[in-house]
This record gives C-alpha cells, sequence and structure tokens, in this order.
C-alpha cells in the first residue's frame, strides 16, 4: 500500500513523499512552547490559543496511526532578488505569484486521499484520513523532518537534497498502520547564507526565529504600523520575503515546478498602480491569489513602506494623495513615505 500511494502521490503531480508517526516529533511542543514564551509569535495569538494541538499530532487526531508528508515544488524560474532593484516597484513573495496554493495543494491532496480510502477498501483494510494545508494547527515542517522530506534549516525552512528550498507541504493523517520513513538530519553544516541575508537580522541564533522581525511577518500578519526601526529595512517588499530561501546554496538542486497554476501572474507591480486600488479593485486585481487574505488597506500600507524608501521623488504625489486615507493606518503609513521623499534642507526638489 504504501508504495502504491507513494506512485499515485507522484501521478498526482506532487514532488516527494514520506511517512512518519504522529508522535514522532516528541521535542516539537517543547520547541514551541520556548517559542511563544519568548513573544517570538508577534500577535499570531492563534499559534497559542492551539497550542497543544500544534505541538502535538498525535493530540490532534488520536484515532491517527500515520501521517503521510508530501511536498509540492514551486520553484521560481528567475532570480526573486532581481526586482529589488527596481524601486518604483513592489516585490512578492514566489509563493504569491501565481495561484492560492491552499487550494492547489488541498485539491490534490483530497484526490490522493480519495483514492487511498478506495484502494484500501479494495484490499479490505477499511481507513479514515483528515487532509491539511498550512490553514489547520499542525506543524508540518518538523513532521516533515521526521518523515525524511527534508530538514528545517538554520532560517527555520524545510530544505531537501533533491528539491531545494522552494515547495509547499500538505499532510494526509490516516487511521491505517504505514511503515514510516528514516527522518533527514540537518545538512547545513557551518554555511550561514540564509542568517546573512535577512534585511531585518529576524533569526535571532541559527534554527530559531523571531518573527516580530519578519518581513513575511510584518507585510501579511501584522495589522498596524511597523516600526519605524525596521520599515526602512523593508525596502520595496510589499508581500512576503524570499532573501533566506534565494541565498540558500542547496537551492542548485531545486527542480521545476510541475503545476502551471504556480506561473507568474502579478509579477512585480508598479508602486503607483497599488497604491490607487481601492477595497473594490485591490479584490478584482488579486482574485485567486494569497495576497487577497491580507486585504486593501495592508497592501496600501506596504505599498506606501516601499514608495518612502523607494528615494523616488515623483512618487512623493502618490503618498501625498493617501495622508486622508481613512484608514488611521494607511494614513501614517503615507505621511512617514511623503516625509522621506522630501528634499534634504539646500537640496533641489
Amino acid at each position: 500500500m504504501k508504495e502504491l500511494l507513494r506512485q499515485r502521490a507522484l501521478a498526482e503531480g506532487f514532488s516527494a513523499m514520506g511517512i512518519c508517526r504522529p508522535d514522532a516529533v516528541p521535542e516539537a511542543a517543547g520547541r514551541l512552547r520556548a517559542f511563544l514564551e519568548a513573544g517570538h509569535h508577534g500577535e499570531m495569538a492563534w499559534m497559542a490559543e492551539r497550542e497543544a494541538w500544534r505541538g502535538s499530532a498525535a493530540a490532534l487526531w488520536p484515532e491517527a496511526r500515520s501521517v503521510v508528508m508530501l511536498a509540492e515544488v514551486y520553484t521560481p524560474e528567475d532570480d526573486p532578488c532581481l526586482a529589488l532593484q527596481e524601486p518604483e516597484r513592489g516585490v512578492v513573495s514566489c509563493y504569491a505569484q501565481g495561484k492560492d496554493y491552499h487550494d492547489l495543494v488541498k485539491r490534490r491532496l483530497k484526490r490522493l486521499g480519495r483514492w487511498f480510502m478506495d484502494e484500501a477498501a479494495r484490499q479490505g483494510h477499511g481507513t479514515e484520513i483528515k487532509v491539511f494545508v498550512d490553514t489547520a494547527p499542525v506543524m508540518e515542517k518538523p513532521l516533515a523532518q521526521a518523515a525524511g522530506l527534508g530538514w528545517q534549516g538554520k532560517h527555520t525552512n524545510l530544505l531537501s537534497r533533491e528539491l531545494g528550498s522552494w515547495f509547499f507541504l500538505g499532510a494526509i493523517f490516516t487511521t491505517m498502520e504505514l511503515e514510516p520513513d528514516a527522518a533527514e538530519r540537518s545538512h547545513c553544516g557551518s554555511c550561514r547564507a540564509c542568517l546573512d541575508a535577512c534585511p531585518t537580522q529576524a533569526f535571532p541564533a541559527p534554527y530559531q526565529l523571531d518573527a516580530r522581525r519578519c518581513i513575511s511577518y510584518l507585510t501579511i500578519e501584522h495589522k498596524g504600523p511597523v516600526d519605524l526601526e525596521l520599515r526602512g529595512k523593508m525596502g520595496n517588499r510589499i508581500y512576503g520575503c524570499d532573501d533566506c530561501l534565494a541565498a540558500c546554496p542547496w537551492n542548485k538542486f531545486a527542480v521545476a515546478a510541475r503545476d502551471l497554476g504556480y506561473q507568474p501572474k502579478v509579477g512585480a507591480p508598479e508602486l503607483a498602480e497599488l497604491a490607487a486600488l481601492d477595497d473594490a479593485g485591490f479584490r478584482a486585481r488579486f482574485a485567486g491569489s494569497p495576497i487577497k487574505r491580507i486585504g486593501r488597506d495592508r497592501m496600501v500600507r506596504n505599498v506606501l513602506y516601499a514608495i518612502g524608501n523607494s528615494g523616488l521623488a515623483e512618487l512623493r504625489p502618490v503618498a501625498e494623495r493617501l495622508m486622508g486615507d481613512p484608514d488611521p493606518v494607511v494614513a501614517e503609513a503615507a505621511a512617514w513615505a511623503f516625509g522621506r521623499l522630501l528634499p534634504m534642507p539646500g537640496q533641489k526638489d
């Protein structure tokens, strides 16, 4: 059954599969507790609210006997850092360039899960399953390492010697006993490329992340104004950040994405265009994209920080028009950006 499942997973479009027990990562609960006690989760209160389930896959569904972890590649075709050199444009994380990965991965997981249940029944083995993609209280990365798909690098993301670092994770919990795979170990060695690449120094130590300084967190999860100390370090990143992933040497083994849904559609949009969006325009612009979840106000806030960092005087009127925005966070960001673009004393406008 395990080998049939692997073959079917690859045929469905997944790039790799591994299996572990639900209790394969007993240290996960302690690591999560330390993360929360340090306040490194920031405003992500949902991590603490569902800590018991998140810290133990066995507690999430006690009837589960095996966890099938699956990897789905979204490797970008071009260097994701190139757009950082275009200050008039916004940089969007590679994973959000195409269709919403939640929809793509979950659809594939459900197809695989239905096949698995039908095949198990055909062989006389009844089984129940639950599928998870990112939104459930599941610590996918530790489980994926226990299942042999890769290891959590010093930036806390999962790496693979076969896939690089550009891949999503999905999980199928099942009541069927399946032979677990050997866990993977770290292959980072003395390398610290990902740590040194972080614009905001969000890693207090290797294998530790303080989300409160992470640009992905700041642009997506954080709701209010961003600390003044960090705004200037965000550059023109308006949704997520790929710097630590892009810096990893293991990406020389990255493989091409198989699903056309991950083909970039958003690109590097012009900041002036995004700043002019109202709620309806934002929803239309990012329909079917994971970007839609942050809403117009947070996106325009991010865009204004990028405008303030651009050094482009021609974007000053764009910021000025938003200084009276109904959203106070947007209005404050506009005033900050406008002030950053004012000429220095003695400097010609």
